[in-house]
């Protein structure tokens, strides 16, 4: 039995690397890493990604399949959970990094499978919403910059973190995560924190200006 982390990783999001760090820092002993890049979560299906394919092959009954959180198998309701779904009727077991959550189809009493179920939906219905607030806040990042011809000449000051990090911050506030608690996580000051809690499009405009 293996553990293997699956990473997908965009163009404005956490390399690999970045994402096996964090999974072993919560204490999950990697035996192999999976990964696709520059490809969308929302419009491409997992087992439609050239290394998505790869893991449905290569997991079997009794392995885990750790992910940083749901949105890395899909930004769509329905694609979640489906896939959620077909590992555990694999037998394989699925956990996250941010939140700890475990998913498997060992249990057979139907209160906990419809409590199991239940927060499958939620994490998914959850993951395609972040990811149309993304774009929102990526839309409202571009408009705030190009507002004003004067400002667009002048960048103003280098923001203090890079868009990983940004990226990190605005995920783990969309799941009510405590800034303490995130500011740890991302290496970051509680107070950089807040300033982009209180104007996350402000935060990806100034990303856009410096070209970051």
């Amino acid at each position: 039995m293996k553990t293997v982390l699956y990473a997908r990783v965009s163009t404005a999001d956490q390399t690999s690397a970045h994402q096996r760090t964090q999974a072993e820092a919560a204490g999950f002993k990697i035996d192999d890493v999976v990964a696709d890049h520059g490809v969308s979560g929302v419009s491409t299906r997992l087992v439609e990604r050239p290394e998505g394919r790869r893991l449905f092959d290569m997991l079997r009954a009794g392995d885990t399949l750790v992910v940083r959180w749901v949105d890395r198998l899909g930004r769509n309701y329905a694609d979640v959970t489906e896939t959620i779904r077909e590992f555990m009727r694999r037998g394989v077991i699925v956990r996250t990094v941010i939140n700890g959550m475990t998913f498997d189809g060992a249990t057979k009493d139907p209160m906990q499978q419809a409590v199991r179920d239940a927060l499958i939906g939620f994490m998914a219905a959850m993951s395609q919403a972040q990811a149309e607030a993304t774009k929102e806040a990526q839309r409202a990042g571009i408009d705030h910059a190009k507002a004003d011809e004067t400002e667009r000449t002048y960048k103003g000051r280098k923001p203090s973190y890079t868009r990983p990090q940004f990226v990190m911050v605005r995920d783990m506030l969309a799941m009510e995560t405590g800034t303490s608690e995130i500011a740890r996580a991302a290496g970051l000051s509680r107070q950089t924190v807040l300033r982009i809690k209180a104007d996350p499009a402000a935060g990806e405009s100034a990303l856009l200006a410096w070209g970051l």
